[in-house]
């Protein structure tokens, strides 16, 4: 009996530890995608010493999250784009926003996706297109208020209205269209790896 209560013990204890490995690889893993799609696959464009950009970071945050849970994708893309501000001259002072707002296209997607549609339980192929968009859809549209919203907060407080009214049009365009795009791809990548992950037992259990 205590030799079957101690293996019961011994196999939790593994499991948990294998749980938290996995978890640790894959907020590297979107980390490390968020960084490259949004360092190297965006179209910058500059309004004087500051910029705004087109590219599609913000889909890996929220592929990650409907993966892997809201709270653990949105932390890998909010590092992996965080650690790209900060390796860039203009956009380094926007660090702490970027990771807020990457952080929250996280959450929102997740508790979505995960706690409201319960999309990973999902069998049916038409109905979990829809809830996958709509998923995405809270998420990324949750990031065109925050993203120019507390852009412009900043700009105002600490470099002036007149910087602050300089871009902030602009940054709501580009923010918009990146989730408009983000929306599409997100839908399309998920749906693809959804599947084939799951059947290898690569998904975490989300219920």
């Amino acid at each position: 009996m205590a030799a079957n209560a101690k293996a019961v013990t011994g196999d939790a204890g593994a499991k948990h530890q294998n749980k938290a490995v996995m978890r640790v690889v894959y907020v590297g893993l979107f980390a490390a995608l968020s960084y490259v799609v949004f360092t190297f696959l965006q179209i910058k464009i500059y309004v004087g010493a500051d910029a705004t950009s087109f590219h599609l970071g913000n889909a890996v945050v929220a592929i990650g999250a409907l993966l892997i849970g809201g709270f653990w994708g949105g932390l890998g893309g909010a590092i992996g784009m965080t650690i790209g501000d900060l390796l860039d001259p203009v956009y380094v002072v926007y660090a702490p926003k970027t990771f807020i707002c990457k952080l929250l296209i996280g959450l929102v997607t997740g508790l979505v996706g995960h706690k409201v549609l319960k999309i990973q339980d999902e069998k049916n192929g038409k109905t979990l297109v829809w809830k996958t968009i709509v998923a995405s859809a809270c998420g990324l549209g949750i990031n065109i208020i925050a993203d120019p919203g507390l852009g412009y907060i900043y700009k105002r407080l600490i470099l002036g209205k007149s910087a602050a009214d300089a871009i902030f049009s602009l940054n709501l365009l580009t923010t918009s269209v990146n989730a408009g795009l983000s929306v599409i791809v997100t839908v399309i990548v998920y749906l693809a790896v959804r599947k084939p992950l799951a059947k290898a037992g690569l998904l975490p259990n989300l219920d």
